[in-house]
């Protein structure tokens, strides 16, 4: 009985560990299966790079070009330093680390960890001069160490002009990736394609074979021709630092120059600047000297700031320069056909819309009778107000969106801002008012000149234009980038004469400090509220040159000035135009204007002559009467001239005035 129990219990184990060693083999079966076909192609990937000891090489950046062919953004040749830390011996490790902590001024703990791990290969410092590394190599060669250090050659972005174009160049990060400005929106044509040096190893590190490496070399990326002419830029960047510095400018500055034809922007600048080759260091004195306090959440807000560039990333209303805008829709819409038609128009010191009295800026001393030319000259509000109730809300609208202000203009830079306009449908009475001088809406300065050029280049919305070249890494060969012209916005007739009446607003009008002896200069001053009871102001200046042909747009706008020169545009902000055109129109050559000797005539004696005997006296030589008192309900033939001035016999400029009292 005994017996027959045990070889029950015998064949029992025997059967259980046959269904166990079944068990064992149909599991590994399975898995080897899975392994080899449902894992096999991404373990055979993590062996190649375990096995692999990859060490990427940098392309040299394409070369960023002024309109002239300066270099305004380049790659210099630098080297980084890896190692192999399993091919570098036990009882070389710390020695290692110490050369790199004092040839390269790292930290030894820092280093020494890196060179203990385990790993097939670590990064101990980038884009070093080869000055350093050259040490490095004569240590190695005197230690007679032959592997485990890698030195690849590597390239480092420098900007030898540092502030010059700052907003507009931008930078790169360590990883030679463009992170503002054109560095940025050009990245994939300039950052080219990563090479490599490839060498097979075991698991544990070790180099298998003889150690060659496959070399795949880096293609250079592509360079680009921008249409920022640096000379001008720099004259530029004088005088408005010099603008904001006097005029205590707590906000900073911007100016723009455009070729209206083109769409080029020959410079932009905004102040203040900073160094493109330290991009991360702050461009303010002050925060320097509390930066290493300051929390890193504010670092980041304050470094935003000092990058933006404000000429196409901050809205502003831009005031009675937008008057420019509600002239040509007025001329286009026949509304005033004679630009000089004495009296069209009468500022009694304010205008009253849907209950709202809206005054005109010299309301204590109102403007009296006008021309459209007059208006403008005199920046007149409410001229402009009435013109804006007789568009319309739906054809002003239409002009808006003709002259690209309702969109971005697509300039080729990150971060570019939209207007802020009230939907069309909401707009009453009192919005079209304030609408129609240039006030309770917002756009950006590159909207405006781009706008503005539109009038200068006889009616046509050109897209503003920064890239006009793209230079081929390999071949050389350029391709052009042509300049994008859009719809017709208003006619040459319309043109031709706001541009006039634009001259006249530099020669008698209140952008008078910003004319330049020898050249015909058009402009429109502005001034506006920066916000809503803020007691900060925008104050700028919109000019054109030659203003029978315009060769340049050139927009002038400075933020909260504070200085003693007050915040009017005409004092302020038309002043820098002027320095800046006197300088860059003779640069660019720009053909100075004959200037006419104007005729002069002898004031006759018109006191105690009617009023209609005196306007004719005065109209045979060529002069024109103004009266001082209102002639409301006045016959001109009943009221006599009782003093003038200037007095008779005085030589004045023919179409002069001459102003009169009566009795």
């Amino acid at each position: 009985m005994v017996i027959i129990l045990a070889n029950i219990s015998g064949k029992r184990r025997i059967k259980n560990a046959l269904l166990i060693s079944v068990g064992l083999f149909l599991f590994l079966s399975l898995r080897i299966g899975y392994i080899q076909l449902i894992q096999g192609e991404e373990l055979k990937t993590l062996a190649y790079v375990q096995q692999t000891l990859d060490r990427t090489i940098n392309p040299n950046r394409g070369t960023i070009y002024d309109a002239n062919g300066v270099i305004l953004a380049m790659s210099a040749s630098v080297e980084t330093v890896t190692i192999n830390p399993v091919n570098i011996p036990k009882d070389k490790k710390e020695e290692v680390a110490k050369t790199f902590s004092d040839i390269f001024e790292l930290d030894y703990e820092t280093v020494l960890k890196k060179v203990n791990k385990k790993t097939s290969i670590e990064t101990i410092v980038k884009k070093v001069e080869k000055e350093k590394t050259d040490i490095l190599r004569k240590w190695m060669s005197e230690k007679n160490i032959t592997s485990g250090i890698n030195i690849d050659q590597d390239t480092k972005r420098y900007y030898p002009n540092s502030n010059l174009a700052s907003h507009i160049i931008g930078f790169t990060g360590s990883d030679n990736q463009g992170l503002d400005g054109i560095e940025a929106k050009y990245n994939e044509t300039l950052s080219g394609i990563q090479g490599k040096i490839s060498r097979t190893s075991d698991a544990s590190g070790t180099v298998i074979g003889s150690g060659s490496e496959e070399y795949v070399p880096a293609i250079d990326g592509n360079s680009i021709v921008l249409s920022i002419d640096s000379n001008i830029q720099s004259i530029v960047t004088k005088y408005l630092e010099e603008a904001c510095i006097d005029n205590k400018c707590t906000d900073g500055g911007c100016v723009i120059i455009m070729d209206p034809d083109t769409g080029d922007i020959l410079s932009m600048v905004t102040y203040p600047e900073y160094d493109l080759n330290n991009p991360f260091q702050i461009n303010s004195s002050e925060l320097q000297e509390i930066w290493n306090t300051i929390p890193q959440t504010d670092k980041n807000i304050y470094l935003q700031q000092m990058w933006r560039n404000k000429a196409i990333t901050d809205t502003y209303e831009p005031g009675s320069t937008f008057k420019l805008i509600t002239t040509s829709a007025a001329l286009e819409e026949n509304l005033v056909t004679d630009i000089d038609k004495a009296g069209q128009f009468v500022c009694t010191g304010g205008i009253d819309i849907a209950g709202t009295y809206i005054k005109c800026w010299r309301y204590y001393r109102p403007h009296g009778a006008e021309s459209l030319r007059d208006a403008l000259m005199n920046s007149c509000n409410p001229i402009f107000i009435g013109l804006g109730q007789k568009i319309g809300v739906s054809k002003y609208y239409g002009y808006l969106r003709k002259f690209g202000l309702l969109e971005k203009t697509g300039i080729d830079l990150p971060g570019e801002a939209g207007s802020i306009f009230l939907a069309e449908e909401k707009v009453g009475a009192v919005e079209l008012a304030t609408l129609s001088f240039g006030q309770r809406f917002e756009i950006t300065p590159i909207q405006l000149i781009t706008a503005v050029s539109s009038i200068a280049n006889g009616g046509k919305y050109v897209k503003p234009r920064l890239v006009t070249q793209i230079i081929d890494s390999k071949t050389g060969e350029k391709t052009e980038v042509e300049p994008v012209i859009k719809d017709r916005v208003i006619s040459e007739e319309t043109s031709s004469k706001v541009r006039d009446m634009m001259k006249s607003v530099v020669a008698l009008g209140t952008g008078k400090n910003a004319a330049v002896e020898g050249y015909s200069i058009g402009g429109k001053t502005g001034t506006s509220e920066d916000g809503v009871n803020t007691n900060k102001y925008v104050t700028s200046f919109m000019g054109l040159s030659p203003a029978e042909d315009p060769e340049l747009v050139i927009l002038v706008v400075l933020y909260n000035p504070t200085g003693e020169g007050g915040h009017q545009g005409g004092g302020v902000a038309a002043p820098v135009a002027g320095q800046i055109l006197s300088e860059v129109l003779e640069y660019m050559e720009v053909k100075k204007t004959e200037i006419e000797s104007p005729e002069k005539v002898d004031v006759p004696n018109i006191t105690g002559l009617t009023i209609k005997e005196a306007k004719k006296i005065l109209k045979e030589v060529g002069l024109e009467l103004k009266i001082k008192d209102d002639l409301e309900g006045i016959k001109e033939s009943e009221v006599i001239i009782t003093k003038q001035v200037p007095q008779e016999g005085i030589t004045v400029e023919k179409n002069s005035y001459i102003l009169c009292e009566i009795n």
